[in-house]
């Protein structure tokens, strides 16, 4: 049974966080209803402004190849690519399974994330490349911001150090490193972000799991 005391210190601060909230949306409809005409007019406007830029921005990103995930068939190519987008994450990849994981999970992130281009390259046809960015370990991420290599995600070893990591681990590194915001200008979410690739590119595993 629980001690008396404890519970009636959990109800006070219960009733305090309560207050706090209410008085806080009282402080909120005051503020509604302190609003003319003219003000609620500029609110609505500036939001109108607000959600046309947004749309501009969307529609500049799209035009650019956000939110599909593709591969830059030449080197040269790489430059182009990354003075035309902020935010870029490119993928040094070979034809193995670790950079296949890396793949699906550089798919999902691609169509969530729309504010930042997601691409691939094949290192080993990219060597210019991959001796200036100093590429040696594969799958390597590129983390590009304004046009300059910012950050590496070298491998899996901080994702756990093995394959079977989320697409919400990734995620997480990319937002840290400030590549992709987790709110905001970014897209719908993926219901799938959290299983990991080896789940579900294997045909043996189900979601009921």
């Amino acid at each position: 049974m629980e001690n008396p005391k404890v519970q009636e210190i959990l109800e006070k601060q219960l009733l305090t966080v309560a207050k706090a909230v209410e008085e806080k949306l009282d402080e909120e409809i005051a503020a509604i209803d302190r609003l003319d005409d003219d003000d609620l007019e500029a609110l609505r406007e500036r939001r109108l402004q607000q959600m046309k830029k947004m749309a501009e921005k969307r529609n500049r990103w799209i035009s650019l190849g956000h939110g599909d995930y593709s591969e830059i068939q030449a080197e040269k190519d790489f430059f182009s690519v990354v003075k035309a987008s902020d935010r870029v994450v490119c993928h040094f990849y070979r034809e193995n399974w670790p950079c296949k994981v890396m793949d699906k999970h550089m798919s999902i992130l691609a169509k969530k994330h729309i504010e930042t281009r997601f691409v691939k390259i094949h290192a080993e046809k990219s060597p210019f490349l991959a001796e200036r960015l100093k590429i040696v370990v594969l799958p390597t991420l590129a983390l590009i911001k304004n046009a300059k290599v910012d950050d590496y995600v070298v491998g899996f070893d901080e994702l756990g150090g093995t394959d079977e990591f989320s697409t919400e681990e990734l995620e997480e590194r990319l937002a840290k490193a400030q590549v992709i915001f987790l709110e905001g200008e970014s897209s719908v979410k993926s219901g799938a972000e959290t299983r990991s690739v080896r789940q579900s590119m294997n045909p043996d595993s189900s979601d009921s799991e």
